[in-house]
């Protein structure tokens, strides 16, 4: 299996606003950058598109170190889905969960194409140079969005 680090970043300017998305991928000594954006969505849902689109970068199934600075889609992925699925896309408290059309696509990229994901949490904005270089990248898909790229 493919050894591939994956940081992953979002941004948004104002919650809802422009939002980016940035991917900066690793494997061996190749690297990639991905990024992209859109009008009025929020910081969640684009922290989510980096990881989606990081995933679906992928061609084949890989090991993936995969680090985000996003509790929100941390704890989502690897403690809340199985019981919002088991209560067909519910939160405990009975309303519907946020999102659910992001989550619906990362967990099949999660569950259905064969990767070993280990998920790491690293703090946002405290100078690790995979997580600052997607969040510039993240930073472009606003400018992107915008226009401006």
């Amino acid at each position: 299996m493919n050894e591939v680090v994956i940081y992953t970043d979002g941004a948004c300017k104002g919650n809802p606003g422009p939002g980016g998305w940035g991917v900066f991928l690793k494997w061996g000594t190749l690297e990639k950058e991905l990024f992209g954006g859109e009008l009025g969505t929020t910081n969640n849902r684009m922290e989510m598109m980096a990881v989606i689109q990081g995933l679906a970068a992928l061609k084949q199934p890989c090991s993936v170190r995969l680090f985000l600075d996003s509790q929100y889609v941390l704890k989502g992925i690897t403690e809340w889905l199985p019981g919002w699925k088991a209560r067909g896309w519910k939160t405990a408290s009975k309303e519907p969960v946020k999102n659910v059309d992001l989550w619906q696509q990362l967990d099949a990229l999660v569950t259905g194409k064969g990767h070993k994901i280990d998920w790491r949490w690293v703090k946002g904005h405290a100078g690790d140079p995979g997580n600052e270089r997607a969040d510039m990248l993240a930073n472009r898909g606003v400018d992107k969005a915008l226009g401006r790229a």
